[in-house]
């Protein structure tokens, strides 16, 4: 990815009503909601002649979604395949976090990429007992797109109609939290206030914006960059708002049941992971047409060109899953009433990530205080 650089923690958060004639499925990561999952024909098998490790196969989801670019070309490039010699990848695609959160705690998922939001919350819901999150995926590549024949600065916002995917999800809390920032006032339940926030699913929010039913969206990518090839207008990268512009979007994650029995499986994959997002960087157009021939063998569809060329450098890859940053996300979602405080110790277990990068002769990466004793 262009840009694939890194980002950390955002700013913002939000909440709100769900726009009248789009009511549909939610898509994105979500602190609540649900959406629909798909399932891949099992891409891949194993490498020939490889002997397996100790799980004949592995389970893994991602959204069929640039922020999961990692997923995406790891599997189409087989890079993530080569590391686990005999042993089979069995992917599947889901549309939102908490479809695949259902997914890992039911047992039909061993390893996923899921944002921050719905990390927590399948953290938080299980008391600790069903996931882990292993290593960071992306950052950044969420933007505020509006139509700017009605906003032409921030201060405009106040009295419009702003998209968020989800509410409770990733974007939501960061938009509310930006909301609150400028002292304005929304209910999170609602999202009615100084600003209408309407939940949307990011498949209806480009059709909704072109009728006008929205002044605007706080959104991940692709979206933000159909919105702008639609006449919208990017008036804030939510990377501005973070130290060093980095905040994680995506995150890796793997139940604790396969990670205990199988451990050199969720190694290989972070072998694969860490290679991946290595030849992202050193191959920046190859990825982008790779990610996006793996989006067309996903859903029948790739990105047109316009879309894609700007959307690709907002989103960096990155192994580091910028722990600080999703303990922030919480603590928003908590001021934002909607999450309770939650007990975030022993979320992330880094580690067979810091094993990985260590041989790979790459510095490791912290937990932030919350790693597994």
């Amino acid at each position: 990815m262009p840009a694939i650089r890194k980002k950390s923690l955002f700013r913002g958060a939000v909440a709100a009503t769900a726009l009248p004639l789009l009511i549909g499925t939610l898509a994105s990561c979500g602190y609540g909601s649900q959406a629909e999952k798909t399932e891949n024909k099992p891409a891949g098998a194993s490498a020939e002649g490889g002997k397996a490790l100790s799980a004949s196969e592995v389970r893994i989801g991602y959204f069929p979604n640039l922020t999961h670019a990692t997923a995406l070309v790891g599997l189409q490039e087989g890079l993530i395949e080569k590391e686990l010699n005999g042993t089979k990848i069995k992917p599947q695609t889901f549309n939102a976090g908490p479809s695949e959160i259902e997914a890992l705690n039911g047992g039909s998922l061993d390893i996923g990429f899921i944002g921050p939001s719905p990390s927590i919350n399948g953290y938080v819901k299980s008391k600790g007992s069903n996931l882990r999150i292993i290593s960071g995926a992306a950052s950044g590549g969420v933007k505020l797109v509006v139509n700017p024949d009605k906003i032409k600065t921030l201060d405009d916002l106040k009295g419009k109609k702003i998209a968020t995917p989800q509410k409770g999800n990733t974007q939501d809390v960061a938009f509310l939290n930006w909301i609150s920032e400028k002292g304005w006032t929304v209910d999170p339940e609602s999202g009615k206030g100084d600003v209408s926030v309407v939940r949307t699913d990011n498949k209806v929010t480009p059709d909704a914006f072109k009728q006008g039913s929205i002044d605007g969206a706080w959104v991940p990518e692709p979206t933000a960059s159909k919105l702008v090839s639609d006449g919208g207008s990017v008036l804030l990268d939510e990377g501005s708002l973070w130290p060093e512009n980095k905040f994680v979007i995506t995150n890796v994650i793997v139940s604790q049941k396969f990670l205990k029995e199988h451990a050199d499986v969720v190694e290989a994959v972070l072998r694969g992971t860490v290679k991946t997002n290595e030849w992202i960087h050193s191959n920046q157009d190859k990825a982008k047409a790779s990610a996006n021939a793996r989006l067309l063998a996903d859903t029948g569809k790739g990105l047109d060109p316009k879309v894609i060329d700007p959307a690709w450098p907002s989103i960096s890859v990155t192994d580091d899953p910028l722990a600080a940053t999703l303990k922030t996300q919480s603590e928003w979602a908590v001021k934002a009433k909607l999450l309770e405080k939650p007990d975030l110790a022993g979320i992330y277990d880094l580690t067979l990530l810091n094993k990985v990068l260590k041989a790979a002769g790459k510095p490791a990466v912290s937990d932030a205080g919350l790693g597994a004793k």
